[in-house]
């Protein structure tokens, strides 16, 4: 199974603010950049409650008929993920990649800050791409935490846009 990340961040290396807001990244995402080509290409995506929480408030549910699988020990309440085909999972992340790979996912993308972390941590994140909002916002949600041992990257490619956005491709070096 291939699993990959593709994310947004400010030039400073947050995802979000220290309230979760969004507001400094671009409307609608912006200029096309390749999420749409990436999400063709995604059979199913793990996010975590937070993350699950904050895209409840989008005015429409952003990931159309791909699976979603919220990773939340606590009962949650899926149906407020109006059209949506959403499950719950709970468990450490090389459990939660084999439960999926044994129901038919090949490529599985990872969202939210300390989701991606868990499995970054756990070894499991083959991809990662990265598209920086030229904004510095000071303070926030870091796209990456403490790590056990470094983490070697081996760059893919870079892109920039009009807008400034300025997105990365790593593949990590096993």
């Amino acid at each position: 199974m291939t699993i990959s990340v593709f994310i947004g961040t400010s030039v400073d290396g947050f995802i979000a603010r220290p309230n979760g807001d969004l507001d400094f990244l671009p409307p609608g995402g912006g200029e096309p950049h390749g999420y749409d080509e990436f999400m063709a290409s995604v059979d199913a995506l793990v996010i975590g409650r937070k993350t699950f929480e904050t895209v409840l408030t989008f005015a429409s549910w952003p990931y159309g008929h791909k699976r979603v699988v919220v990773l939340s020990s606590r009962p949650l309440d899926l149906s407020a993920a109006r059209g949506g085909i959403v499950e719950q999972m709970a468990g450490p992340p090389a459990e939660i990649v084999s439960n999926l790979a044994s129901r038919g996912v090949h490529h599985l993308y990872v969202d939210g800050g300390i989701t991606i972390q868990q499995f970054l941590r756990a070894g499991l994140i083959q991809r990662l791409i990265i598209t920086r909002v030229p904004v510095l916002i000071g303070d926030g949600i870091p796209l990456f935490g403490t790590l056990p041992r470094d983490i070697l990257l081996r760059h893919v490619a870079t892109q920039h846009y009009p807008s400034g956005l300025v997105k990365t491709e790593y593949h990590v070096v096993v």
